[in-house]
């Protein structure tokens, strides 16, 4: 069946069904991740160092001034295989997992949800792991000095990857699912009687929501993350890499570039939850939440 082919629906559950759900999360999820890029770039290099840019804007307007317009979207290649990687596997494993835990216990529930989301995320983050190295490579090493090491140690950050990703996406799909069940039992009719484009509608709000959550949830492992892959010495295993970066930046440097992630990472997810909804109904299947 080609996609936008009414004549032949999708069942739901089948294979085709699960691959459909994949597609829909690369969609999803690629250029999302690839369209904040000049926001990831100076929320990065503010992990690095607290005291390069005084906020989001001005860093913005340096990289442009000292390195060029172009330089916003360093790291657009590995962000969007990655991140489409990522978004293949997350959502299409989230729905597989659903059903599977669903049918288990007899009911679909947050704990579902929860176990659903992180076994789906902890697949995908295999598959965003040395994207994401080679991404955080390329942001924070700042001109005149050039990346070196592309290649190397690219699943060097996988431990802390899996500690923000999986808490990011327990809380993102969980979040989304009980928030877009809220808002359906507060409006004055069932589901089923909105259309298409009110739907879709709901899932950006209940995404956008969702993200601002779950950016609070994961930051401190973000800020790991783009630590650990900018600064890991030759020899040092990811544990005393932790060890010694949180001795150095303490608790409070966990939260370095948080209010500039909650901006990305509402807007991020509430697109998500749109383009991918929006591609659910194009090929004939229902929204989600």
């Amino acid at each position: 069946m080609a996609l936008g082919d009414s004549s032949k629906k999708i069942e739901l559950f089948t294979p085709e069904y699960y691959r459909t759900c994949a597609i829909g999360g690369f969609i999803a999820c690629a250029p999302t991740h690839s369209s904040v890029l000049p926001l990831d770039l100076v929320k990065c290099r503010l992990q690095v160092n607290d005291k390069l840019y005084s906020s989001t804007y001005s860093g913005i307007k340096t990289i442009i001034k000292t390195e060029g317009l172009h330089k916003i979207f360093t790291g657009f290649a590995p962000t969007f295989i990655g991140y489409g990687l990522q978004g293949a596997f997350k959502y299409g494993g989230y729905e597989f997992f659903k059903k599977q835990y669903s049918d288990l216990i007899g009911t679909s529930n947050v704990f579902v949800y929860l176990a659903s989301s992180a076994s789906a995320e902890f697949i995908a983050d295999l598959f965003l792991c040395p994207f994401e190295s080679m991404k955080v490579k390329y942001q924070t090493t700042l001109p005149p000095n050039n990346v070196i090491g592309l290649t190397k140690n690219l699943y060097s950050g996988l431990i802390p990857l899996w500690f923000r990703q999986i808490p990011y996406t327990m809380v993102k799909f969980t979040t989304y699912e009980k928030i877009v069940e809220m808002i359906y039992s507060k409006l004055s009719k069932p589901k089923d009687e909105y259309s298409k484009i009110q739907q879709t509608g709901i899932s950006f709000l209940g995404g956008y929501i969702a993200g601002i959550f779950c950016a609070t949830a994961s930051h401190p492992a973000d800020v790991l993350v783009s630590k650990i892959n900018n600064d890991t010495k030759i020899g040092e295993s990811t544990m005393q890499a932790v060890s010694r970066i949180y001795n150095q930046i303490g608790f409070k440097g966990l939260w370095n570039g948080l209010p500039v992630r909650i901006l990305m990472i509402g807007t991020l997810t509430g697109c998500q939850w749109l383009l991918y909804d929006s591609f659910k109904v194009y090929v004939g299947l229902p929204t989600s939440g």
